[in-house]
């Protein structure tokens, strides 16, 4: 009966062809009007996973409660000199401090002068007296400098260490380093192009190394949730502002730009890149698939004009239904006309192979009857059955899936009734021909025969592979890491990659908010224990131990220094004429040593870089000048500055940096690093696991990462058996008969172990963007498969030979080329999305071509 109503309304949606076509275009248009007023896309990660999760309360109270730490964009600055970094840091922190447009803070944290006053209490005791006894042996060339902080102080302070050497009074072991760059330095000067020199190296020594290579300036932009690109502006105005840098320009520094939003952007403009040819590909392709199909571009329009009119339906719904689409969401689109497009092809496929009694369009509604008839049912049962498989994700925590799942539930009734009634008007008003009774593949007839054969053999080798595909699935690996999924040649992960060697600046992080100072302090001190963890940092962490000790050699050493250092009035800078007889004069008292220095001193460098320099022209020995003290005052000021340290408490720690770690209300912020670089899931799991033995309470990166990998997990494991069931229950009521809905189930089971078996053997990493092949492999599993047991319910004994076999061929062929436009994609998550859902339909195809036929009792009578 329910055959026959949809035949019956096939015909009238036929008959009343230009009525119903406008309905549907005025729909169409109202959805078009809803979808640009109502709907938008949400790049936010953090809306993916349902609010009610304890783990994800915990995290968005860390970001309520810390909104600075949030949204940042980093710019990483590698220049080839320490001096050269903080003053591009410096420079680039000034100009984006006054755009209040595209930025909410701009910070440099190693620039901060609490930390640069204090910086030696941070250091141990025994590094630091050796650090003070270096600087207080180099007193009297620092004093000279300090005195005459030009080349001419520089090259006078080299004559004298000749003086000392003549004398026997000089000891430069502890010296060599500083007296080979003075060498390599004076020795580019002398050769015509002079470079700037490291004092910071020179007077540092590997003190300066500990820092790291890299300066940061951190910024919080404004950002824009309804772009694709929420932090573009921003960006765009960091980019703006780093080519006007000086050491960007001359070549001695370059910035790199990092941070979440930097990678959150390109990972978008990733997934853009290409699509256009890749998406022009794919309709060629599909436009191909469909013609062999049907062979009539009279049936191919209203294919592909049904197909759009239902995914504008669609999407008008979920405007309605959602109102903002997530990245996971988004992919409704890809599902509806992956499976939408079969409903179409089946429909086709029959009807051009109905046999007419009558012509003209009497002849024509004659066959939509008989093709609503014949087809109308199945295409519900497979619609319904497909509809449920999606709405099972709906209740699910993972909120990007049920959206997707809602969406594309409801599409599939969408599609459902676009196919019966939309089509049919499209196909009266484009008239294509039909008595094409040859729609099947009657060549395949030997196969269907073989396969009947064979069919305990087949299904005994598929039982295997059910088993296999079951032993393995304990083998199947989430990679709950978003940065995974990400393209790593982007400037963004590369640069991250970069900071990962560093545990401070590594993006892997647990937080834990103890109730007040004394508790983070316990927490800090339980947590450095773990082997796991690298440091664990709270407000105290800035705070340097054992201060009496380390100011009583900081005050010994500076009253040795300060007096030498500060000078109320230097000399004024010299001319080229000062700087070359300062220049000949070192190098005629360093000449005067020569035969008492080994071989490979660097005083003999300096001192033949040394004559060449006193006759070079004025401006070769102005710009040697300058590059040689540029950064000497900056580098006394910051001795002047250490030198100057006194007692802190934690009350003097400056409130910028306290606000990363106390709020108002006396609550304290721990902050614990891994120690193993978390590039693999083993290494993040034994820290989160180490961390969560300390309290179950953590927070943090890595705790979100891994917590989300378990709450997907779960998620899809709840939700596909869901699925499994309400299929099943459809199935029961649709077919009315145990045995026929195991018929659809099996293939069904089979097609998702077969896919396990591949996933682990290629391998195929399950990650946040390829998971959705589950959803997708249920729904285009139910469809073919329920075809082809109706198809036998009916009487069809040779399945492969049938119309339905060349249909789901070509629906397979359809749904696979948009699939591999996603496999080629230049995004990682893209293209592994792309990839396990050709795997997960070839094995479904694979499963309903070859498995079924044989799984199928075998019929006595009917026809073929």
């Amino acid at each position: 009966m329910i055959s026959t109503l949809i035949g019956r309304f096939i015909v009238i949606c036929a008959h009343r062809s230009y009525v119903v076509v406008s309905l549907f275009l005025a729909l169409a248009a109202i959805s078009v009007w809803m979808s640009m007023t109502h709907l938008g896309v949400t790049t936010d990660t953090d809306k993916m996973l349902s609010e009610k999760l304890a783990w994800k309360q915990r995290s968005d109270q860390m970001g309520k409660l810390f909104p600075q730490k949030d949204n940042l964009l980093v710019a990483v600055i590698d220049a080839d000199l320490p001096e050269e970094g903080r003053a591009t840091a410096r420079e680039l922190a000034a100009k984006l401090s006054g755009d209040h447009t595209n930025f909410n803070y701009v910070r440099v944290p190693d620039d901060d002068p609490y930390l640069n006053r204090n910086g030696l209490m941070f250091l141990d005791t025994k590094p630091l007296g050796k650090v003070l006894d270096d600087t207080v042996a180099a007193q009297p060339f620092l004093g000279s400098l300090a005195a005459d902080p030009s080349a001419r102080g520089l090259f006078d302070s080299l004559g004298l260490i000749a003086e000392g050497v003549k004398r026997g009074q000089a000891d430069l072991g502890g010296f060599q380093t500083a007296l080979n760059g003075f060498a390599t330095n004076l020795e580019a000067a002398a050769a015509g192009h002079p470079e700037p020199l490291s004092w910071q190296k020179l007077l540092a020594g590997g003190l300066s190394d500990l820092a790291g290579r890299y300066q940061f300036v951190i910024t919080q932009p404004k950002l824009d949730y309804g772009s694709f690109q929420p932090g573009g502006e921003a960006t765009d105005a960091m980019k703006a502002a780093i080519k006007g840098l000086e050491f960007v320009r001359s070549g001695n520094a370059h910035v790199y730009i990092t941070g979440e939003v930097q990678i959150d952007d390109e990972e978008f403009a990733t997934v853009a890149k290409g699509m256009v040819a890749g998406l022009l590909g794919s309709l060629a392709l599909v436009t191909l698939w469909l013609t062999l199909a049907v062979h009539t571009w009279r049936i191919i329009i209203p294919i592909v004009l049904t197909l759009v009119v239902g995914l504008l339906l669609t999407t008008g719904f979920a405007a309605i239904a959602v109102g903002t689409l997530n990245l996971i969401s988004v992919a409704f689109a890809i599902l509806f006309i992956g499976i939408a497009v079969d409903f179409a092809i089946q429909f086709s496929v029959r009807f051009r192979g109905q046999h007419l009694t009558k012509t003209g369009l009497a002849g024509l509604e004659e066959a939509l009857f008989h093709t609503g008839e014949e087809t109308g049912h199945q295409i519900l049962v497979a619609a319904l059955a497909t509809a449920a498989g999606f709405l099972a994700f709906t209740p699910t925590d993972f909120k990007g899936v049920a959206q997707l799942g809602l969406i594309a539930g409801i599409g599939m009734l969408v599609a459902f009734t676009c196919t019966i009634a939309l089509l049919p008007a499209l196909l009266r008003i484009f008239r294509p021909s039909v008595d094409h009774p040859v729609t099947g593949y009657m060549a395949m007839e030997p196969v269907d025969r073989f396969i009947r054969k064979w069919r305990w053999v087949i299904l005994g080798v598929f039982g295997v592979l059910a088993l296999t595909g079951m032993a393995l699935i304990p083998s199947l690996r989430f990679d709950g890491d978003p940065l995974h999924t990400k393209d790593p040649k982007s400037e963004g992960m590369r640069t991250l990659h970069l900071l990962m060697a560093n545990p401070l600046s590594s993006p892997y992080s647990a937080e834990y908010l103890a109730p007040n100072l004394d508790a983070a302090k316990a927490m800090a001190d339980r947590a450095s224990a773990l082997p796991e963890v690298h440091d664990a940092m709270w407000l105290g962490s800035y705070v340097p131990t054992d201060q009496d000790t380390k100011l009583a050699l900081i005050q010994d050493a500076a009253g040795i220094l300060l007096p030498t250092l500060i000078v109320d009035h230097p000399e004024p800078a010299p001319d080229a004429a000062a700087i070359r007889a300062s220049a000949s004069a070192a190098a005629a008292a360093l000449g005067g040593v020569m035969g008492g220095l080994a071989a490979n001193d660097p005083l003999r460098r300096i001192q033949a870089a040394l004559a060449k320099l006193a006759t070079s022209s004025d401006d070769l020995a102005v710009r040697t000048n300058n590059d040689l003290v540029r950064f000497l005052p900056m580098q006394l000021d910051s001795l002047k500055d250490v030198l100057s340290a006194q007692a802190v408490t934690i009350r003097d720690v400056p409130p910028i940096i306290t606000r990363d770690y106390l709020l108002p209300d006396g609550r304290a912020l721990v902050e614990i690093h891994p120690k193993e670089m978390m590039g693999n899931n083993g290494a993040l799991h034994r820290f989160v696991v180490a961390v969560q033995k300390l309290s179950p309470d953590m927070a943090g990166s890595a705790v979100d990462i891994v917590e989300a990998a378990r709450t997907i997990v779960h998620s899809f494991t709840v939700a596909a058996l869901s699925a499994i069931v309400m299929i099943a229950i459809i199935l029961v009521f649709a077919l009315r008969r145990i045995l026929d809905m195991g018929l659809v189930l099996a293939p069904l089971l089979l097609s998702a172990l077969m896919t396990v078996i591949l996933v682990v053997t290629v391998p195929e990493t399950l990650n946040f963007a390829n998971i959705i092949a589950l959803p997708l492999l249920l729904g285009v599993g139910v469809s073919f498969n329920i075809y082809f047991v109706m198809n036998w319910r009916a009487g069809v004994k040779s399945p492969l030979a049938s119309p339905t076999a060349r249909a789901v061929l070509f629906s397979a062929l359809t749904t696979g080329t948009a699939f591999g436009s996603l496999a080629l994609s230049h995004h990682p998550g893209t293209a592994s999305m792309g990839r396990l859902l050709l795997l997960s339909l070839g094995c479904t195809l694979l499963a309903t071509l070859v498995f079924v036929p044989a799984l199928l009792p075998k019929r006595k009578e009917g026809r073929s």
